[in-house]
């Protein structure tokens, strides 16, 4: 009767204890540190706003023969902040593979290793003043021997089908880069647009303060001017002397 008291007490502790840290309650999305883990899509395309002095990173999931690629662009930054953005891409080993310090840039490259590669974005150069950064990644794949398809690629065609399936996928990556160049393309657009946005605002506001410098200088002089003709009206009891 002991035991069977002591079986129920250690099961409903398991129960109430709930899962271990670590086992498959765990969060599958949550990367090391808190960084996101992204494994869903081959393409990614978004904006993101690194803060002053701040350190963004982005995992992405590659197989071992895949091609990645990314593009960058400075949107706007806040106050007179430096442009400039330092991105780095790390394999699952660790290993810087590429390095870049501006505000635009691309990286391509072949995965030598199955796992997630690393994309860290610092704003290390200001320390007051935000960026916004478009972001444009993730990975394709070239002829008939690499990508997902590996296995159906690989069976035994005649001739006419085999032509007509590299046909098919050279022009698949030919469309794919177009959407590549159209990306990076309206990345520019978007810097270029809040570049017009921040000149407008910059001409607007200087424009008015010489305005206000203008009223004000002219205002001063105009009273300079009626102190230097300033006359007295001579009474009986108060005549101008020599």
């Amino acid at each position: 009767m002991l035991r069977v008291l002591s079986y129920s007490l250690i099961l409903l502790l398991l129960v109430l204890q709930g899962p271990a840290h670590g086992g498959p309650g765990a969060n599958p999305g949550a990367g090391p540190s808190g960084q996101e883990l992204l494994w869903g899509s081959d393409q990614y395309d978004f904006a993101i706003v690194v803060q002053a002095s701040a350190l963004d990173c982005f995992w992405h999931h590659m197989h071992q023969g895949e091609k990645f690629y990314l593009n960058y662009m400075v949107q706007w930054v806040t106050g007179v902040a430096d442009r400039r953005l330092s991105v780095s891409v790390n394999s699952p080993a660790g290993l810087l593979l590429s390095m870049i310090d501006d505000a635009k840039g691309q990286v391509s490259f072949l995965a030598r290793e199955t796992g997630f590669y690393q994309m860290c974005f610092s704003n290390f150069h200001n320390r007051l003043g935000s960026m916004q950064v478009f972001l444009s990644f993730g990975v394709y794949y070239e002829g008939a021997g690499e990508g997902k398809e590996k296995e159906e690629k690989q069976k035994e065609l005649n001739d006419t089908l085999s032509i007509i399936q590299d046909s098919s996928y050279r022009l698949q990556a030919y469309v794919f880069h177009m959407g590549r160049y159209y990306s990076f393309a309206r990345m520019s657009k978007g810097a270029d647009y809040y570049l017009l946005l921040s000149n407008a605002s910059y001409v607007t506001w200087w424009s008015a303060a010489q305005s206000a410098v203008i009223i004000t200088a002219g205002y001063l002089q105009l009273l300079v001017l009626k102190r230097l003709f300033k006359t007295t009206t001579s009474t009986e009891s108060n005549k101008p002397r020599c």
